[in-house]
């Protein structure tokens, strides 16, 4: 789409948007509409509390016009999605939650709102309203003898009509629901520290569960080097990109499989991720991932180095939509 046909947003920043981190967030825009364009899949790992923030107002239409083929994200941003969606008008906003006292923030734990920076999770009408719900399906997956994935188990729920009752959003803004409709592939490294997972780990040591009910991350890791490995088998000059908002372990865990197919499974014919940018406000320090520069994941053998590299050092809840507006041609 040239800039021509492209919406104000776009036409914005083309024509503000020249230098520093500015710059580089054109640059990476541009560069991932190249990699659609030229045939390749685009991951995108989401870490922090990006679903809390929001972004499936606009993250949803990346997913549902197949801007996005997989997905690597946090257990919290896999949930949290859901918990916007039924319960949006409970949460509480803070906005001067940089001067709150300890005993503020334990009278809003008291009140069962659980602070994520500006914006408070209500316990009852977020977390339990989900978990009754979603207790349900695991029991009779267990029942059953079957076994899936955290992701799965949430698309059964979303599909299966139980939240209607709850909905508080319009369902066009919940990302999860756009990837559940489509059946987009997720992994989810460490859901196990998620709430959902904790709930679940509960009825585990409750005895009401078996822990095998739910797949694991290596069960994850093997499932993404399938999905890997099919998508790159075709055409290996296209690729597959991988989109980095934030950093930690949405988005270490699958940059990893390619030198695990490389070396641990000695597949030298894997090619390695075809387009790099990360999106952080981590500051490069010693030992820090997030941090790091991308060419020091050449020497990882994730990249390599002709491999399209952007780093854009800034606040993800600005940069991302701003990105998925520029490829949505808005």
């Amino acid at each position: 789409m040239t800039t021509m046909n492209k919406g104000k947003i776009s036409q914005f920043i083309e024509k503000y948007y020249l230098h520093f981190n500015a710059a580089s967030l054109v640059d990476a825009a541009k560069a991932y509409e190249k990699q659609l364009e030229n045939g390749s899949k685009m991951l995108v790992s989401l870490a922090g509390a990006m679903s809390t923030a929001e972004l499936g107002k606009i993250f949803a239409e990346m997913i549902r016009q197949d801007k996005v083929h997989i997905i690597s994200c946090t257990g919290a941003n896999l949930e949290e999605d859901i918990m916007n969606l039924v319960a949006h008008s409970h949460y509480k906003r803070i906005p001067d939650y940089r001067d709150l006292t300890p005993q503020q923030e334990w009278d809003l734990l008291e009140k069962g709102l659980n602070r994520v920076t500006d914006t408070c999770i209500p316990e009852d009408e977020a977390f339990r309203r989900l978990q009754k719900h979603i207790l349900k399906i695991w029991k009779d997956a267990e029942d059953k003898g079957e076994r899936y994935f955290p992701h799965e188990f949430m698309y059964k729920m979303l599909l299966s009509g139980v939240l209607e009752q709850y909905y508080e959003i319009d369902l066009k803004d919940s990302w999860m629901y756009a990837a559940a409709e489509k059946n987009l592939p997720i992994v989810v490294p460490g859901w196990e520290d998620s709430t959902m997972g904790n709930i679940f780990a509960s009825y585990v040591m409750k005895g009401e569960l078996k822990a095998s009910t739910m797949k694991s991350g290596i069960e994850y890791m093997t499932f993404l080097a399938d999905w890997y490995t099919k998508n790159t088998a075709k055409d290996v000059s296209s690729g597959i990109g991988f989109f980095q908002i934030g950093g930690g372990i949405a988005g270490d865990f699958p940059i990893c499989v390619v030198p695990m197919l490389y070396q641990d499974m000695e597949r030298t014919d894997t090619p390695f991720w075809s387009y790099f940018c990360q999106i952080s406000d981590s500051t490069t320090s010693y030992g820090s991932y997030s941090g790091a520069v991308p060419n020091e994941k050449i020497t990882w053998g994730k990249l390599d180095i002709n491999t399209p590299k952007f780093i854009i050092e800034s606040d993800a809840t600005i940069v991302a939509p701003l990105m998925f507006a520029y490829i949505l041609g808005m």
